[in-house]
């Protein structure tokens, strides 16, 4: 199936509005609905009220929206020009505003010259590495759609405040989607919450607080390499990059988001008696 099919997009015909709507399997573990597939979502929409492929969105989430819900994706185009076009899309559950996202949008199929200067980490093929398991509350979420395994990362359950370098990358993919679009890219995008759990050493992840998208190449793969580099955290939030790498080299996109760091399951004191664990025995 392609992505519009995947997030259920309907559109109402005669109008700039598409609507999405918000069940379990789009959801986090936390059951509202996952950044990654809001994103992906409105991309799609403005893709086709463009008639261009995205090369950058980003997203600026206000609210949760939780199942059983409608969420409305209205497009609006702010500018057209020969070959690009800026376009925003505001998404809102009976009319409480959930993500707002601008884009741009086009294609100059003149411009000869390329190049590729950021490189791939150097992993594991997707075969030889060890499945992501799945948390409990994640077995009904967007998860259980995903398909995981850890390149450069480890299970949450070996997660034992021993900080990492700032660095994480696991393979993934969407089984059920069977095109390379920018719509799955934005799901498989929304990762860094995952790489601060990895860096810090703690069962921690976060609520995005903004998400970006930019494409780059998309060529057919089967996993895409999930490239994950935290910045920094403090004061409670987190920043970090995501490159996202087809199995032969080709960089597809690169993501940006900043998260307010969380503990799983809200286990803040668990997580402080690992971290200090760690810090007595250093």
């Amino acid at each position: 199936m392609d992505a519009r099919t995947f997030f259920g997009l309907r559109h109402e015909p005669a109008a700039t509005r598409w609507s999405l709507p918000v069940v379990p399997t789009l959801c986090t573990g936390g059951g509202f609905l996952f950044g990654g597939c809001a994103l992906g979502a409105a991309i799609e929409a403005m893709e086709a009220e463009t008639g261009r492929p995205v090369r950058w969105a980003t997203a600026q989430y206000l609210d949760y929206a939780r199942p059983p819900a409608t969420m409305d994706i209205e497009v609006n185009i702010a500018v057209a020009g020969r070959n690009t076009a800026q376009a925003r899309a505001l998404c809102t559950v009976d009319d409480r505003e959930i993500i707002a996202v601008s884009g741009a949008f086009g294609e100059r199929p003149h411009f000869h010259q390329s190049g590729q200067w950021a490189e791939m980490p150097s992993v594991r093929p997707p075969e030889d590495c060890e499945p992501r398991r799945l948390r409990e509350d994640h077995e009904t979420s967007i998860m259980s759609r995903i398909e995981m395994r850890l390149a450069n990362a480890r299970d949450w359950a070996d997660l034992d405040g021993t900080p990492g370098d700032g660095r994480a990358s696991l393979w993934a993919r969407v089984p059920e989607v069977l095109d390379m679009s920018a719509a799955s890219l934005a799901i498989l995008g929304d990762y860094v919450p995952f790489g601060i759990g990895q860096t810090l050493g703690l069962p921690a992840g976060g609520n995005s607080l903004d998400n970006s998208l930019r494409v780059v190449r998309l060529v057919p793969t089967d996993w895409v390499l999930v490239d994950i580099r935290v910045s920094g955290v403090r004061d409670g939030f987190g920043h970090g990059l995501v490159h996202l790498w087809a199995t032969d080299g080709t960089l597809l996109a690169t993501g940006s988001q900043s998260v307010i760091v969380r503990y799983w399951g809200g286990s803040e004191q668990a997580a402080m008696e690992l971290s200090e664990g760690f810090r007595q025995r250093s």
